[in-house]
């Protein structure tokens, strides 16, 4: 049995000065953590059963539908370069060597090792599907390391990979780990949503993320509260109101406009009387173009028309340019592609593409909020001019119309019409179909039904083990300290003693505790010789979800069991404690 006078168990008065979120206050204050460093974090006694309980519980799940690896955090250079990723990862990927100048790295993530594994052992359609996981420690070089736990540099994932012989079978996979990452959030008490989501770096098609609301995130999780639609900002649509198009003037063709020092929207709109909805804002960037026979890259004009009270959401933007890199347009590069300083740019006198890839001309891609508008007001790319009339199909062909836009707050659910709204959130999960982006690049191959070799197709599926402890204090916390769900708490019950020298009420709290623990129960008897105000503060503080406090009462027979999270006090005799508590605690068990 587990006695809070013999345990290490630092907690605090004060929150550290630099924590900013609720769970890194409340970490740190409840001796579940330390810091050793930037990013880089202990995790104390408490802290560890808590993290054991959530690994427990993560391996139980994958165990029904994966065989659990444990793969080298160590990896070579040549096996990222083989996927192309060497490069991609930048300054996030923290890279060494060894003494014989080899360049190596600590792994972020196992794509390509899972995939060297299957290369090498995989050869037919007989040995799919596979379904591998492992739980391990991950390594980023997180630029700004912060709010505890969420952003850090060193952490635990559990991250699993699926290859099957076709997109069907991929299916099958997906939803397997979507059904088990359900129930894993379930089981760990956390109120959560399942978004859909951008790929980023890691590639592949439909891809969804597992999210917690709380002010301590750092996405944005647009959802509709009438019906299930959940998407994060980077991928989210919504419904636009119909906007009144201007009426034409003159002859209705394109007309300039006289618009000294008028370089904003808002100025122009201001200036002509308009809406800023009727204006089309011209943003200009320069994107890296790759030559598939000779490898070299070069730079690409594209330019975007927006709504101009729109923003442009620049992971759209990265999928509709295909993935590749891009940055804004400098001064000498906007002249010599409009003839105008910035402020006044628009298509007039622009030959664009047709496609995206093939041509040396600019490419323009347009807002589907402006697909059908007539009438619009734009730069007439020249300096302290605008034209009115402009429509898009007549005065200029866009290479392709595109969702770029972030969605807002109020605008219409794209499903149901309700307003959406917007709110921060963690991300606790997040599921990849990869495709065959690395089981091609890296030459992975099995023979078919029909003897035919073929790339097999992946997924990638992962959980962040410390955000699942993060996010279930963001959820369950208050001025005295939080309280985890019962499943995930370092100890279920905590048996107090008010007075530790008085040998009636010490002799009945630690048979109490042993009954707990005859029974099943994670308890802990804190059996210090402290001020009862002291021990409910700091039981209060760690997360312990029920404390039974063992007081004047006793000697009539009457223990009082406190449930943390709804800051109720129940009196229960003590012959009746074991099973009250299990009704609690193993509902139908007791």
């Amino acid at each position: 049995m587990h006695r809070w006078s013999t345990l290490f168990i630092p907690t605090l008065r004060e929150a550290p000065a630099d924590a900013e979120v609720a769970s890194h206050k409340l970490l740190v204050r409840s001796g579940y953590i330390r810091q050793l460093g930037a990013g880089i974090y202990s995790y104390l006694f408490l802290g560890q059963r808590s993290i054991n309980k959530i690994i427990g519980i993560v391996r139980r799940e994958m165990d029904t539908i994966g065989q659990e690896f444990l793969l080298p955090a160590l990896h070579p250079r040549e096996l990222w370069e083989a996927s192309g990723r060497w490069a991609v990862m930048g300054d996030n990927m923290f890279r060494l060597k060894d003494r014989k100048g080899a360049d190596l790295c600590l792994g972020m993530t196992h794509e390509e090792v899972m995939t060297d594994i299957a290369r090498k052992e995989l050869r037919s359609y007989k040995q799919l599907p596979q379904i591998w996981y492992q739980i391990q420690t991950k390594f980023r070089d997180e630029p700004r390391p912060k709010s505890g736990l969420l952003r850090v540099r060193q952490f635990i994932m559990k991250d699993a990979y699926s290859f099957d012989i076709d997109a069907a079978g991929l299916d099958v996979s997906y939803q397997k780990h979507r059904d088990v990452y359900c129930r894993i959030f379930d089981d760990c008490g956390l109120k959560y949503m399942v978004i859909e989501a951008h790929s980023g770096a890691m590639g592949g098609s439909q891809s969804e993320e597992f999210m917690v609301r709380t002010p301590a995130g750092e996405d944005q999780v647009v959802s509709c509260d009438q019906c299930n639609y959940a998407a994060n900002l980077e991928k989210a649509t919504s419904k636009l109101d119909a906007v009144q198009d201007l009426a034409p003037e003159g002859d209705g063709l394109p007309m300039e406009v006289h618009t000294p020092a008028m370089k904003t929207i808002e100025d122009v709109s201001k200036f002509l009387g308009i809406s800023p909805k009727n204006n089309i804002k011209t943003l200009a960037y320069m994107a890296t173009e790759m030559d598939a026979k000779t490898g070299k890259s070069s730079l690409r004009q594209v330019v975007v028309f927006m709504r101009g009270d729109h923003p442009l959401n620049e992971s759209k933007f990265s999928t509709a340019l295909q993935g590749r890199e891009f940055r804004p347009m400098v001064e000498d590069e906007i002249k010599s592609l409009f003839g105008s300083p910035a402020g006044y740019l628009g298509p007039r006198g622009i030959e664009f593409a047709d496609v995206l890839s093939g041509s040396g001309k600019a490419v323009l891609l347009v807002d589907d909020a402006l697909k059908g508008r007539v009438n619009l007001v734009g730069g007439a790319n020249k300096e302290e001019y605008h034209l009115k009339n402009l429509t898009p199909g007549r005065d200029f062909t866009p290479t392709a119309y595109a969702d770029l836009r972030a969605a807002a707050a109020g605008e219409g659910c794209p499903n149901c019409g309700a307003p959406l709204r917007i709110d921060t959130a963690v991300e606790i999960g997040h599921i990849f179909k990869l495709g065959y982006k690395y089981s091609e690049s890296m030459n992975a191959r099995v023979l078919d039904h029909n003897g035919k070799e073929v790339a097999p197709i992946m997924g990638s599926y992962g959980i962040g083990i410390e955000r699942i402890l993060t996010s279930a204090i963001e959820q369950n916390n208050d001025d005295n300290g939080f309280c985890l769900p019962p499943q995930i708490a370092p100890f279920e019950v905590v048996v107090t003693p008010t007075n530790v020298k008085d040998a009636a009420l010490a002799a009945v709290a630690d048979d109490l505790a042993r009954q707990f623990e005859a029974a099943g129960f994670d308890v802990i008897l804190d059996d210090r010789d402290e001020r009862p105000g002291v021990k409910f503060k700091d039981a209060d503080l760690v997360g312990i979800p029920y404390r039974v406090t063992v007081g004047k009462k006793a000697s009539d027979g009457v223990v009082e069991v406190v449930n943390r999270a709804q800051k109720e006090t129940l009196d229960v005799k003590i012959e009746e404690a074991v099973k009250h508590l299990g009704s609690l605690l193993r509902p139908g068990k007791f």
